[in-house]
């Protein structure tokens, strides 16, 4: 896989025939929406006067819009991953229909901390993006949580190529698809158990296909409401009066797998104990000359049997 590979996969998913019916880039989130549903994405946070696109979105083919998604522009990019997800998250979504809907938690993207919460014991978690309320949601537990802006107990978000190959759980913002991290990311974190969150979030099952695990995005509740409240500036208030927070498993194949390779390892290491046995019986005094190659599958059999009791773990 390349780096783009996720984006083709998203616009591959997008309808070649919808058109937009209405934009806006709020000062939170970002709003699209099509004659089949509407599309969230997380707005850049940088103020301009001087982008060329406003007035040509609306009217437009959402699969032109769509590409914006590659740019390196941080708003045409915003409104790319909207245009995406109006197009991906529609109430016939299998996805969306199937999802745990997270209507008894706390409030805003805090839902999925708490939901999962009782899984995310003696862990050791790392969060990509800052959220309101995380300490006091979470004490307690063992939590890293990386951010770009890093505040008083934030590492800066290059602690990720150190942190996140060790970690149990990685939480990882879809405003990642935007600012082009998340194929590193989701590289970095394959062996812990990955959530990919938030109302940007395409509703894909193909998301496992980079080693995630959960999809926790978000499902309408009120369209009308929710595009009102992103126009009016509305950061956290969107949930609850306009979308709640959904939670899937999209990683059971990905489990499967693991299982299957743990298998293929140990029957390859008992071949290779069964001809060290062989080796030593026949007299040879010199050490077994796949001993290296034993060893190595040794270590790659502890690692896959950490990585499927993780995985295990977090499922049970």
């Amino acid at each position: 896989m390349t780096p783009d590979t996720v984006y083709q996969l998203l616009l591959d998913h997008v309808d070649q025939d919808l058109l937009i019916d209405h934009c806006c880039l709020g000062l939170t989130w970002t709003v699209c929406h099509t004659q089949k549903s509407i599309g969230f994405a997380q707005s850049p946070g940088i103020p301009s006067r001087t982008l060329d696109f406003p007035g040509t979105v609306a009217g437009s083919k959402a699969r032109d819009i769509a590409t914006w998604v590659r740019s390196w522009n941080p708003h045409q990019a915003t409104i790319g991953l909207a245009a995406i997800n109006a197009t991906i998250n529609t109430a016939n979504n299998w996805l969306i229909q199937e999802a745990t809907r997270l209507t008894d938690q706390a409030m805003g993207n805090l839902a999925v901390f708490d939901y999962l919460r009782p899984r995310l014991q003696h862990q050791k978690i790392i969060i990509i993006g800052r959220y309101p309320g995380l300490d006091v949601l979470l004490e307690g537990l063992d939590v890293t949580v990386l951010e770009r802006q890093p505040g008083q107990n934030d590492l800066p978000d290059p602690a990720a190529e150190y942190l996140l190959p060790q970690a149990d759980w990685v939480f990882i913002t879809a405003t990642s698809l935007i600012n082009k991290t998340f194929p590193r990311l989701a590289r970095l974190a394959r062996h812990a158990v990955t959530v990919l969150m938030g109302p940007s979030t395409p509703w894909l099952a193909e998301f496992a296909r980079f080693d995630i695990d959960f999809l926790a995005g978000v499902i309408p509740v009120d369209a009308r409401r929710a595009t009102q409240i992103a126009a009016e500036g509305g950061g956290t208030r969107l949930f609850g009066e306009g979308v709640c927070y959904g939670l899937i498993d999209i990683g059971q194949d990905n489990l499967k797998r693991l299982k299957q390779k743990i298998a293929d390892c140990a029957q390859q290491r008992q071949q290779l104990q069964l001809a060290m046995e062989n080796w030593y019986a026949a007299g040879h005094p010199e050490r077994f000359p796949e001993y290296h190659r034993l060893e190595a599958l040794t270590n790659k059999l502890s690692q896959l049997d950490t990585h499927f009791k993780r995985q295990w773990d977090a499922r049970t």
